[in-house]
């Protein structure tokens, strides 16, 4: 199950515009223009579990966390600032990881280029 997440979470974050992939606290991220990073992925990081954070739009992280413990989390220190965790060694909805991922970018790239994806 969690064997193809880095894969697939790295072909969703590098399909979007001026994004860059470098390590950061030893784990693969993405960052906006070289700068602003917004996913960031998990491997057994702070537990046995393997995940991603994203930066997430206001109230995001604690409606999903409440409803769906079982597949988000407050990840440590960037929870506190509204980033959502996901948990990617459970069955995943790829396409509802793409849409975090979406949102992710849009809240921290600047904003004509985020303007410039679908829904930006």
């Amino acid at each position: 199950m969690s064997s193809d997440a880095l894969p697939r979470l790295r072909a969703i974050c590098l399909a979007l515009p001026e994004v860059e992939e470098r390590l950061s606290h030893g784990e693969p991220a993405w960052f906006v223009r070289g700068k602003r990073l917004f996913v960031t992925f998990a491997d057994r990081h702070h537990d046995e579990r393997v995940a991603c954070w994203c930066a997430a739009p206001p109230g995001a992280q604690e409606a999903l966390v409440v409803h769906h413990p079982e597949r988000f989390f407050r990840p440590p220190y960037v929870g506190h600032r509204g980033w959502l965790g996901v948990y990617l060694d459970v069955p995943v909805d790829w396409d509802e990881v793409a849409e975090l991922v979406h949102d992710a970018y849009v809240l921290v790239a600047p904003r004509g280029l985020a303007a410039t994806i679908a829904g930006g």
